[in-house]
């Protein structure tokens, strides 16, 4: 296993980590923090799929947001 993380990258090939799912575990997503701080993004109901990477900063925006109700329009 190779030490770089890239966006896109199985998430199989990332190191051991501690997957939170959000949602039920057909149609959720999960998330995990990586060593560096930055956050793993997954789909739940395929696990070594793609991984997408985000920042701290990027996860800390779109928690924000939808706390604040910037996305309530998707659902509507």
């Amino acid at each position: 296993m190779s030490d770089e993380v890239y966006n896109g990258m199985p998430a199989g090939e990332l190191p051991d980590l501690q997957w939170r799912l959000a949602g039920d575990a057909e149609t959720g997503v999960e998330m995990a923090r990586l060593p560096d701080g930055q956050v793993a993004v997954r789909n739940a109901a395929d696990p070594r799929g793609p991984a997408l990477i985000y920042t701290r900063a990027e996860i800390e925006a779109l928690i924000g947001g939808a706390q604040d109700g910037d996305f309530d329009q998707l659902l509507a």
